[in-house]
C-alpha cells in the first residue's frame, strides 16, 4: 500500500495560503490551459512545433472549414490514429442494433430508469409559453420552441461515458429537439463502445460519428460532406474540445466552455472521513480533476489525509487521482463555517458538496455553485449518473454566471406582439418621445401614421 500523499494543506490565516487558492482558480480557469504531458508531446508530433492549444484549435477547426472532410479525416488519423473513411466516419445503424442486443440486459434496465429520471426532472422545469393580456387591447406573448439540430460531444480518451450521452440527449430530447447528432472519439471507450452504441438506439439516436476533439466540434459546428451543420454543441471533453466550442461560438451556440471537473466539500465534525475522501477521489479519478476540502475541524484534515491514502491504493484509476489530488487539491482549515461559505463561493466550484448536519442554512450563504449536494449521504456521483439533474455544469469559476445544462438549453425564444387601435394609441405618446429623443423620425412616424 503507496503511504504518502503530498496533498497540500492550508491555513486560512495564512495569507500565503489564501494566494495558493487563487493560485489553483487560476489554473482550473478557462484560461488555464491544463494540458497533459502525452497532449504536449502528440502537438508537436503533428504540428511539428510546440503550439499553444488555442493555436492548435485554431489550425484544426480553420482547417475543417476551408478543406471540410478531407481535413476532418486527416486529422482523425493524426491525432487519434483512426483511419476512417466516409463510409466509416458513422456508426450504422446495425452497428448501434448489434451493440444494443449484445450488451447486458442490466445496463439497459438501468439507462432506462435513469432517462426516466432525467425526463421527469428536465419536464417539470421545461419552460412554457407565456401570454399576457393587455388592458387597452392585444396581447404579449413569449414563445418556446426547441433548436432543430444540437451536436453532442462524449468523452472516450481513457474512459467510455454513456453517462454523458443520457445527460445531454435526454435533456434536449426532453425539449423536443428533433435531431441529434452524437460524435466520440474513434477508441473502444468512444464510438466504438459497445455501450455508447446501445445507448445511442436505445434513445433512438441515429447519428453516431467516429470522430472527437477539435475537428469534432469544428465538423459539427461548420458542417462537412456527411454531416450536417447543428445549431448548437454541447457536452463535456478536453481543453482542446473546450477551446473549439468557444472558436465556433457565433456560428453556432454551445453549452460552456469547460474546464477539469472539480469539487469543493464542507466538511463540520459530523461528516466522516471515509465519505470526505471518497467524495475528492471521485473527482479526482477524472484527472485532471480537482478537489477541495473546507473545515473548521483540524482532526478531520488528518482522517481525511489518511483516508486518502488507503482508498487511493483500492482504486483501478488510483495513480491517476493521487497525482491530480498532488496536483490541483486542497486542504483548507478555516476558521469557522461562514468562512467556509465565504471561500467556496469565491471559488464558484462545479460542484458544492455540503457535508454538514444542517446544510441548509450554509447553502444560503453560498449562491455560486454548478450543483449542491446537502448532506452525508448525498455524493456528487448521484447527480453525474442518476438523479435527475444533467451533470453538464459550468466550471473553473463561471458559476459567477453560467448555468448547467438543463432542457430550457436547447430552447429558443420569441416574443410576440399584437395590439389593437386603442392599444396602440395608449403607448403612442411615450414612442413618440423616445424616438424624438433618439432622432429616429420613421420610428414616430410608423406610429403617427397609423392614428
Amino acid at each position: 500500500m503507496t503511504t504518502s500523499l503530498h496533498l497540500r494543506r492550508l491555513d486560512s490565516r495564512n495569507a500565503d495560503s489564501l494566494a495558493a487558492l487563487d493560485e489553483l482558480r487560476a489554473r482550473l480557469s478557462p484560461r488555464g490551459d491544463v494540458v497533459s504531458e502525452a497532449g504536449r508531446r502528440k502537438t508537436i508530433e503533428v504540428f511539428g512545433e510546440p503550439l499553444a492549444p488555442r493555436q492548435v484549435v485554431r489550425r484544426i477547426c480553420d482547417d475543417v472549414r476551408t478543406r471540410g472532410l478531407s481535413a476532418l479525416l486527416d486529422y482523425t488519423g493524426k491525432l487519434d490514429g483512426a483511419r476512417l473513411t466516409p463510409a466509416t466516419m458513422r456508426v450504422s445503424a446495425e452497428e448501434m442494433a448489434s451493440a444494443h442486443r449484445a450488451v447486458e440486459p442490466e445496463f439497459l434496465e438501468t439507462v432506462r430508469r435513469v432517462r426516466r429520471n432525467i425526463l421527469d426532472f428536465q419536464t417539470a422545469i421545461l419552460h412554457r409559453d407565456v401570454r399576457l393580456e393587455r388592458p387597452h387591447g392585444g396581447y404579449l406573448r413569449q414563445r418556446y420552441l426547441p433548436l432543430d439540430r444540437v451536436g453532442l460531444c462524449v468523452p472516450g480518451g481513457a474512459a467510455s461515458y454513456p453517462s454523458t450521452v443520457l445527460m445531454t440527449a435526454v435533456p434536449a430530447q426532453a425539449a423536443g429537439v428533433p435531431q441529434l447528432a452524437v460524435v466520440a472519439p474513434p477508441t473502444k471507450f468512444g464510438a466504438d463502445s459497445p455501450y455508447i452504441r446501445a445507448l445511442c438506439h436505445e434513445l433512438g439516436i441515429g447519428e453516431l460519428y467516429r470522430i472527437g476533439g477539435a475537428q469534432g466540434v469544428a465538423a459539427l459546428a461548420y458542417g462537412v460532406e456527411g454531416i450536417a451543420k447543428v445549431d448548437k454543441i454541447v457536452g463535456p471533453g478536453n481543453l482542446f474540445v473546450a477551446l473549439a466550442k468557444q472558436h465556433v461560438f457565433g456560428d453556432v451556440d454551445i453549452d460552456s466552455i469547460a474546464g477539469p471537473s472539480e469539487v469543493v466539500v464542507v466538511a463540520d465534525g459530523t461528516a466522516r472521513p471515509e465519505f470526505l475522501a471518497a467524495d475528492m477521489l471521485a473527482q479526482a479519478e477524472h484527472s485532471p480533476g480537482s478537489s477541495v476540502l473546507l473545515t473548521w475541524e483540524p482532526k478531520l484534515i488528518d482522517e481525511t489525509h489518511a483516508e486518502l491514502i488507503r482508498q487511493t491504493a483500492a482504486l483501478s484509476r488510483g495513480d491517476l487521482a493521487r497525482a491530480a489530488l498532488e496536483e490541483y487539491g486542497l486542504m483548507i482549515l478555516v476558521r469557522d463555517a461562514d468562512e467556509a461559505c465565504r471561500l467556496a463561493d469565491l471559488i464558484a466550484p462545479e460542484h458544492l458538496h455540503l457535508d454538514v448536519a444542517e446544510p441548509e442554512p450554509l447553502l444560503d450563504k453560498i449562491p455560486h455553485a454548478g450543483a449542491a449536494f446537502l448532506g452525508h449521504y448525498t455524493p456528487v456521483a448521484l447527480g453525474d449518473y442518476a438523479a435527475g439533474p444533467s451533470h453538464v455544469l459550468p466550471t473553473g469559476g463561471t458559476a459567477r454566471f453560467a448555468s448547467g445544462l438543463t432542457a430550457n438549453s436547447f430552447l429558443r425564444t420569441t416574443s410576440v406582439l399584437a395590439t389593437t387601435r386603442e392599444g396602440l394609441a395608449s403607448l403612442a405618446d411615450d414612442v413618440r418621445r423616445l424616438a424624438d429623443v433618439e432622432g429616429l423620425t420613421a420610428h414616430r412616424a410608423s406610429v403617427d401614421v397609423r392614428l
